[in-house]
């Protein structure tokens, strides 16, 4: 389904080349791949080159069969990949309505949005009209983001620590919408994630550390090899405590 192949990114500093990302190949197929390693190991950087947000210095990404390292952002969320960012953003002046209707890409019944909105645990006649502005805490656009998601029903759905400040609470509930969208996208579900948690509803984990892969395989090989490690710190916002 997606494919990275010999992918290298490299910035400049100090007038040398910084290797972020260095000779990274994986595919990701149907299911749920969750993407972990220590801080600064450069999970959030391929998530921006998977999503297009950024371009590999080279290497190749092919989505079923098309090279597509050359498209950007919008031309990805075109071929099917969905990518939700660490911090939602917030639009003043759009409703939670307006999003789901832009997921969908046309004007939906009231009682489909509503669907969405229930999906991720939220009470749709408290959220329908809510514009999605400071009002609204991480975790509810966490999961109104999800929704959107959801909506668009896209090939690929790719999440940048979604548990990144929020609560306990927030953070409870979002396992439980994952689990629901492990079973409901039919398509390749990637999440990066430092929390054990979340890596333990995931069938595979691959681990990346120092721009390299050091670890792919199914969860129940991959899991055991890191619990106690620095890849399963707490979420961000949250006590040692409060994430266990």
């Amino acid at each position: 389904m997606l494919k990275l192949e010999n992918i290298t990114y490299e910035v400049a500093e100090d007038g040398d080349a910084k290797r972020i990302l260095d000779d990274v190949s994986v595919e990701f197929n149907e299911g749920f791949t969750a993407i972990t390693g220590p801080n600064g190991g450069g999970k959030s950087t391929l998530a921006k080159v998977i999503s297009g947000v950024i371009t590999p210095t080279s290497g190749r990404i092919i989505l079923d069969g098309e090279d597509i390292t050359g498209l950007n952002i919008t031309e990805r969320a075109k071929k099917g990949i969905s990518y939700a960012f660490q911090q939602p953003v917030r639009f003043k002046g759009i409703t939670v309505r307006d999003l789901i209707d832009i997921a969908c890409g046309k004007k939906v019944k009231l009682d489909e949005a509503c669907e969405y909105l229930s999906s991720v645990g939220l009470c749709a006649k408290d959220y329908i009209n809510r514009e999605v502005s400071a009002s609204l805490s991480g975790g509810e656009l966490k999961r109104i983001e999800i929704a959107t998601v959801i909506a668009r029903s896209t090939r690929i759905a790719l999440f940048d620590e979604p548990e990144a400040g929020i609560d306990l609470w927030s953070f409870n509930s979002l396992i439980k919408v994952f689990e629901f969208l492990r079973n409901k996208l039919n398509g390749a579900v990637i999440l990066i994630s430092h929390q054990e948690r979340i890596l333990s509803i995931a069938d595979s984990i691959v681990v990346i550390d120092a721009g390299r892969i050091k670890a792919i395989g199914p969860r129940d090989e991959i899991l055991p090899t890191l619990t106690g490690t620095s890849t399963t710190v707490a979420c961000k916002g949250m006590s040692s405590q409060e994430a266990v």
